[in-house]
């Protein structure tokens, strides 16, 4: 993983959401500092829509995902159901990943599309390689993985509410944050052993004759 991507969500998607919480919670109240925490965290993916510059299917579901989870949290009307809210979404976003799995189309695999193309690689040829038996295993792997780290996290954040109540918030941001971090760290495994197969699978360099050897 990149560091510099690393180093900004810990600061957007982790400290400036503590802080502004705890600074704003004794102000504004529960639900008004926490649709206040949130700011950062969708400037941030806002910037890294724009950082992409393109309008693909990444792009179409992280301004998908961010409209709808924008939505949830506005129109919750207190913390504590605003945190259910976005429990039952994050369980509902592990079943919409498990049903791209279920119509042989795991999004993963799309999302790589996406990347592979802004690299300069034709979306035609790569999509046939990425449907290879064995690549496509691996990308429904990952695929799951994201299904995981939707459902733990959801059940783990219904389980703080029941516990805690709008003070799950608090305890809530940091684990998703290690969650969303250990379970990105086994994708990128994951990523690597994909790029290992598909270099293998390139057919070799034509051999030289001897003409063009001894010009070498």
């Amino acid at each position: 993983m990149n560091k510099q991507i690393v180093l900004s969500d810990i600061i957007c998607y982790l400290i400036f959401p503590l802080v502004i919480w705890h600074v704003c919670r004794s102000m504004l109240g529960d639900y008004p500092a926490m649709l206040v925490s949130s700011i950062p965290g969708i400037l941030y993916t806002v910037y890294r829509f724009i950082a992409v510059r393109k309008m693909n299917i990444f792009g179409i579901f992280m301004v998908t995902d961010l409209v709808i989870g924008t939505l949830v949290d506005v129109t919750a009307g207190s913390g504590t159901q605003m945190l259910w809210n976005e429990a039952v979404y994050s369980i509902i976003m592990g079943v919409f990943f498990g049903f791209t799995i279920f119509i042989n189309k795991p999004i993963v695999l799309y999302f790589c599309l996406d990347f592979t193309e802004l690299q300069g690689h034709n979306r035609k040829k790569m999509k046939p390689l990425f449907y290879r038996k064995e690549i496509l295993r691996i990308f429904n792997l990952i695929t799951s993985l994201f299904i995981l780290r939707e459902l733990l996290g959801g059940i783990l954040k219904m389980w703080l509410v029941s516990e805690y109540g709008a003070d799950a918030f608090n305890k809530g941001i940091i684990e998703k944050q290690i969650l969303n971090w250990g379970i990105s760290a086994l994708a990128v495994f994951g990523f690597i052993y994909i790029s290992k197969k598909l270099n293998e699978q390139k057919p070799p360099p034509p051999a030289l004759n001897k003409e063009e050897a001894n010009k070498a």
